[in-house]
């Protein structure tokens, strides 16, 4: 749905930009499922070509690795995406659930990513898995994936552009970068001027969960619509391009020792940063400690 809201150019208006014809999209396409089955088999076969494979959601491998969970014309739909994926020229998880699982790592639907298991290398179709134009799986995350990032990601395939990715194979111009730079509470955060709840201008690290200082994402650079992110209207980060993404702790709650968060930015050492952000907070400007942004 993120992909549909795309703005400039608009969708229809990238697709004949970049000469992509859809093939098949649950939403766009208004074939019969006779057509759509007839079009698989076809792309199984390889007498369809199939340039970009876009997969979105986990791949359900229960029960006991059968993958009758999740069923496309009465049959595993983890069979239908390891054997269009053979033909793919480039393979493309979309969405934090293809790419390493997400939610439903848990639970016994034994699902996965494409190519992660949660953080690990492997998924459903292994670590060693190369596509026709010997690229791994790239993984653009998020919950839900920005549609900027989606075009952006197929726009450099289809025009033959490198795409330098991260050590979680996603594309390094939109994630590497941290959530938190970008963010307007920066100013906050450096002197630890802290919120306890929502919808306020402090930082949100300390006590209310957020993630945006450990998750690498384009959330402060993309902004959704044009104009927000969680951060900016006080919800913290949920960290939902992580490749654990969901944590198996308190949403917006920060754990902590000794007042200091348990997870640090990346590079920071604890003794360091409790002694650096107990001066910062002794420090902070007056105008912030009353809230007040600076013009």
């Amino acid at each position: 749905m993120s992909l549909l809201n795309v703005e400039s150019p608009n969708l229809i208006e990238l697709l004949a930009l970049l000469d992509i014809e859809v093939l098949w999209h649950p939403t766009l396409s208004n074939g019969s499922a006779v057509q759509h089955q007839q079009l698989v088999d076809a792309m199984l076969a390889g007498e369809q070509p199939l340039d970009i494979l876009c997969v979105e959601g986990s791949i359900i491998r229960g029960p006991g690795g059968t993958g009758m969970y999740d069923l496309f014309n009465r049959k595993p739909k983890k069979d239908l995406v390891a054997g269009l994926a053979e033909q793919a020229q480039f393979v493309v998880a979309v969405g934090t659930c293809a790419g390493f699982g997400g939610v439903t790592t848990v639970g016994e639907v034994e699902a996965t990513g494409i190519q992660f298991f949660r953080d690990t290398k492997g998924g459903f179709l292994g670590e060693d898995f190369r596509t026709q134009s010997d690229l791994p799986v790239i993984n653009i995350p998020g919950c839900p994936c920005h549609g900027d990032v989606i075009a952006g990601t197929l726009t450099a395939l289809v025009s033959g552009l490198p795409l330098a990715l991260s050590e979680y194979n996603a594309p390094l111009q939109w994630y590497g970068l941290l959530v938190h730079q970008g963010c307007v509470r920066n100013e906050y955060h450096e002197y630890r001027v802290e919120e306890h709840d929502f919808g306020q201008k402090g930082c949100l690290f300390f006590h209310m969960g957020c993630q945006a200082p450990l998750t690498h994402g384009p959330c402060n650079k993309l902004l959704w619509n044009r104009r927000s992110s969680k951060t900016r209207v006080g919800v913290p980060c949920t960290g939902c391009t992580r490749p654990d993404f969901p944590q198996p702790y308190p949403v917006f709650q920060t754990r902590n020792i000794a007042d200091i968060p348990l997870d640090l930015p990346e590079g920071v050492d604890r003794a360091h940063y409790m002694a650096y952000k107990g001066m910062a907070a002794a420090a902070a400007p007056e105008r912030l400690e009353e809230r007040k942004t600076q013009v």
